[in-house]
């Protein structure tokens, strides 16, 4: 669980200070969007190839 949580970063200075993954420009709530939209873990991963599944996981925890 620990490393899960370690995944999502905030920084003030990035991103408006939303939580990103990996302190990428990526931003939890894009991936969350994704998956609303319907896309699989597969689909995300294939879309954003920076990201890995357990970003992927981390994000629907930090969702959670």
């Amino acid at each position: 669980m620990e490393s899960l949580q370690h995944r999502i970063t905030t920084n003030p200075r990035q991103c408006g200070g939303w939580p990103c993954i990996r302190g990428m420009r990526i931003r939890v709530a894009a991936v969350l969007q994704l998956f609303a939209a319907g896309l699989s873990a597969e689909q995300i991963l294939a879309e954003m190839p920076d990201l890995e599944a357990l970003d992927l996981q981390a994000a629907l925890h930090y969702a959670a």
